[in-house]
């Protein structure tokens, strides 16, 4: 409210990098509301002391305001959340303190110094489940100004992704781009070029064994139009990736990501699935995807039947002994 001085210590609680980033900036914009040339300093807790703490809370000559953010702060020394603590408690005039920490045991007992100090608590709990990310979509779009369906806010991740910043990214332009009022045509009309997006996450199911989410991510696909032979070369790809990882044997992925002509992350991701499936289970996804790609190229009249073939075939292979 106007005329209401900014709590001056703020603890920001949460692993979802998107919303602590967003929490920060709008303790930020509070405090330059009524003091417009606040200074903003920010700090990592493992590159702070308490010396340069107790520095950047010092007040200035003239009173300046200013704002004060320790990140991290999990990973806190010791002293320095010792020294967060103590400070928290008596923070000169002018001056906001945000402390960042991602939850957990880890410094636990800063946290409970924090809040016991009043500290006002913004919680960003990390978005993993589909219905939270459907939430976040249209809790997002109302903030812009448009409206969307629950429905339409499940295909709309379906299209987009489940990283944060891309469905954050992709709301504002979709936003601008419709006036708002959003439909499931319109999620249609923006994002039908996403198809490689869609035949990766199909694989990304079917080689971790989940036959429902596979199943599921396909029939989106298919009712988006999303080619077969995509779907199919996604399929493929990824069978061929987790044969030449396992070749490879146990390893560096930065070492061993040049030998094999694959990105180091791709390279790391491809030895962790590879640790649930057998030589025999490869051979029988190999072949599965194999016939596959002679079947949505015209050896079969129904591409669709041997697309949903080819994603059971491959979840029963990843379990063959």
């Amino acid at each position: 409210m106007a005329g209401v001085a900014p709590a001056p210590v703020r603890l920001v609680l949460g692993e979802e990098e998107l919303l602590v980033e967003r929490a920060v900036q709008d303790v930020t914009s509070e405090v330059r509301a009524g003091e417009a040339g606040a200074e903003l300093r920010r700090y990592r807790a493992t590159e702070l002391s308490p010396v340069d703490l107790a520095d950047a809370l010092s007040p200035s000559l003239f009173a300046e305001a200013r704002i004060v953010v320790v990140a991290s702060a999990h990973e806190a020394g010791k002293d320095l959340a010792t020294a967060i603590a103590e400070h928290a408690a008596d923070v000169a005039e002018g001056i906001t303190l945000v402390v960042t920490h991602a939850g957990g045991a880890r410094n636990k007992a800063l946290v409970e110094a924090l809040r016991a100090r009043g500290a006002e608590v913004v919680v960003c709990p990390q978005v993993r489940w589909p219905n939270e990310r459907t939430a976040f979509v249209r809790s997002e779009i109302k903030r812009l100004g448009g409206t969307m369906s629950a429905r339409t806010a499940e295909v709309f991740v379906e299209a987009v992704g489940s990283d944060l910043r891309e469905l954050a990214s992709a709301a504002s332009q979709l936003v601008a781009d419709t006036g708002g009022r959003i439909d499931e045509a319109a999620v249609r009309r923006y994002h039908r070029g996403r198809a490689e997006v869609f035949g990766w996450d199909i694989s990304d199911l079917a080689v971790a064994g989940d036959r429902a989410g596979a199943l599921e991510a396909l029939r989106s696909a298919e009712s988006l139009g999303v080619p077969a032979v995509v779907i199919a070369d996604a399929l493929a790809a990824g069978i061929r990736a987790l044969a030449r990882v396992s070749s490879a044997g146990r390893g560096d992925p930065n070492r061993i990501a040049g030998a094999l002509g694959m990105p180091p992350g791709k390279v790391r991701r491809a030895q962790q699935q590879v640790r649930d499936w057998h030589p025999n289970g490869l051979v029988e996804a190999f072949a599965a995807t194999a016939r596959l790609n002679a079947e949505v190229k015209g050896a079969s009249p129904e591409p669709g039947y041997a697309l949903e073939r080819a994603v059971l075939g491959i979840c029963a292979a990843r379990d063959r002994r």
